[in-house]
């Protein structure tokens, strides 16, 4: 681990990203909570790196730019007002992802980073990965989730009880 300074306090930790044929370290994947940004139901969710959680000025950041990533208006013909915010405090950067479910079975995102002492300074990611392996366990769980609720639902679309379902593991 190395230090990095921020800007209004003590110097934090700072692990060294991952590399191949390292170790594999599970890292804290959590459920957040539930948050309304306008006319958007957002599921919110953190990652940190081992034996951490998302900083607050973090999370904070990624729901203050809701409002301007997700697109308007929240609910249409394609959209249904429903998303998923993930934050990920990772050993190299900031990461703010905002995804959103579109015509029925599509989840779009949007990918926003920042360097780690800075939280707040989140830029939009030009060309973002799919994620990373821990980012990706959300992306299934809630691939999963909208199936059962919403898409195959033998009861119909149920976009509440979606809405419920969480996730948190160490992944």
């Amino acid at each position: 681990m190395t230090s990095a300074r921020h800007p209004a306090g003590p110097p934090i930790e700072v692990e060294q990203p991952p590399r191949m044929g390292s170790p594999y370290r599970p890292r804290p994947v959590r459920f957040i909570g539930l948050e309304q940004r306008g006319d958007w139901r957002l599921k919110v969710y953190g990652i940190a790196t081992p034996g951490r959680a998302p900083r607050p000025e973090l999370l904070a950041a990624a729901m203050d730019l809701a409002p301007a990533v997700l697109p308007q208006p929240a609910v249409s013909d394609e959209r249904y007002g429903v998303g998923v915010v993930l934050v990920h405090d990772s050993a190299t950067l900031a990461i703010a992802i905002f995804y959103w479910w579109q015509s029925a079975n599509e989840l779009h995102q949007r990918v926003y980073t920042a360097p780690l002492d800075t939280p707040r300074a989140l830029t939009k990611l030009a060309n973002p990965a799919a994620g990373c392996v821990w980012e990706l366990s959300v992306v299934d769980f809630e691939r999963r989730a909208w199936m059962e609720d919403v898409l195959a639902n033998p009861g119909g679309p149920d976009v509440d009880r979606y809405l419920t379902r969480q996730f948190s593991a160490e992944v």
